[in-house]
């Protein structure tokens, strides 16, 4: 069992002790620890929390494992490693690996390889074969393995295309995450789609007030549609560094924040996308941000104003759901916690874990620091000792 003591519970709004048996979060409150653990024979492990948030961890809605066929940018292992400093305990795989996650076997081969990791890995089917954007996946044999489709990397260019696996994912239930480029113009056609024939539809990435807009629209018409915004989007503006979508505007930056306030982001996804450096010299589009992403948001939230149940929601809670799991500090949840302080500190590149180093932000002051991440109960990730 694990005792963390004093810990600031923002979703309890107040300061508590949590009592961790076996996978779950087994008691909540002082007094109905401390009466269990005197009558218990039971080993108790403690955790003095005093200064810190404890949190649900966080769920990653768009992240690229790089396996099969990339490990030269990332290994599993490294991904495993750099998402638990991260805070991050379940990650929605991108299917734009090498073979693509077209077919049931390399899904398999991914879920196979990633058993051993602390790390849940949900990966995402791609929509066409081959991310050529012709043919369409088949989807129901698909489904046993995966209910979330993505020829994230790539737009679908062909509307007959998109309109079809629209139509499909309305009719057999599952999701399709949509890389939307140019990304304003393909959000307004793909949502015209869905006026048309229906479908269910999440668009990656989103970085533009004009998409925002149009993606509101869309919801209040009923349609089912959600968004998300990355880490990188939110913290800056203006900068060339190449990522897809490019970094936009301070109006647009601006614009992502507001619109988290008045609740119409759905989810934070962190777009992490290793690459060597000679990848990125080359022209390649992407940057890591699993290890720093809770720094980046603590820091956009701390700065507007926006409270910690706000991030929970669009880091944890709400994410979750799209992999059928529930997260919350609350009894008899999975125990998938993370323990965190609410320091300034910089972002420092040679403090990264994975081989590849691609960010831009080497040196920014950011905000928060995960102490400790617990993966069912058990400790995954220990700064102290890291």
């Amino acid at each position: 069992m694990l005792w963390i003591q004093n810990a600031m519970i923002p979703e309890l709004n107040r300061v508590d002790d949590v009592l961790v048996k076996d996978d779950n979060i087994f008691k909540i409150g002082r007094e109905s620890v401390l009466s269990y653990v005197k009558g218990t024979k039971e080993k108790v492990d403690m955790i003095e929390a005093e200064g810190l948030y404890l949190l649900p961890s966080f769920v990653d809605s768009h992240f690229h494992l790089r396996n099969p066929g990339f490990a030269y940018k990332q290994t599993y292992g490294e991904a495993d490693v750099a998402c638990m400093k991260g805070g991050y305990t379940d990650v929605i795989a991108m299917a734009n690996t090498k073979p693509v996650a077209d077919c049931p076997e390399v899904v398999q081969e991914v879920l196979d390889n990633a058993k051993p990791l602390h790390l849940d890995v949900y990966q995402a089917g791609s929509v066409t074969k081959g991310l050529l954007g012709e043919e369409l996946v088949a989807f129901k044999e698909m489904m046993a393995l995966t209910k979330i489709f993505s020829d994230d990397g790539k737009n679908v260019d062909n509307a007959e295309v998109m309109k079809k696996a629209l139509a499909k994912s309305q009719e057999l239930g599952f999701l399709i995450m949509d890389h939307s480029e140019p990304e304003t113009e393909m959000v307004i056609r793909n949502i015209e789609l869905v006026k048309e024939v229906g479908g269910n539809l999440h668009f990656c990435h989103i970085s533009r007030k004009a998409s925002v807009e149009a993606i509101v629209k869309a919801k209040e018409m009923g349609l089912h549609v959600t968004f998300e915004v990355t880490p990188h989007h939110l913290f800056s503006h203006g900068l060339s560094y190449r990522v897809n979508p490019p970094i936009a505007t301070k109006e647009d930056s601006e614009y992502l924040v507001e619109a988290i306030k008045r609740g119409y982001v759905d989810y934070v996804g962190t777009d992490h996308a290793p690459h060597s450096d000679d990848d990125k010299k080359k022209g390649a589009p992407g940057i890591i941000n699993i290890e720093n992403a809770f720094s980046m948001i603590r820091k956009v939230c701390f700065e507007h104003n926006i409270d910690w149940n706000t991030m929970i929601q669009l880091m944890s809670v709400r994410p979750a759901t799209l992999i059928d799991k529930k997260r919350g500090v609350q009894e008899g949840n999975i125990a998938d916690l993370i323990l965190v302080s609410d320091k300034e500190t910089t972002l420092l590149k040679e403090e990264l874990t994975t081989r590849s180093k691609n960010t831009p932000y080497d040196g920014q002051e950011v905000r928060g620091i995960v102490e400790k991440t617990i993966v069912k109960g058990e400790i995954a990730y220990d700064n102290e000792r890291a």
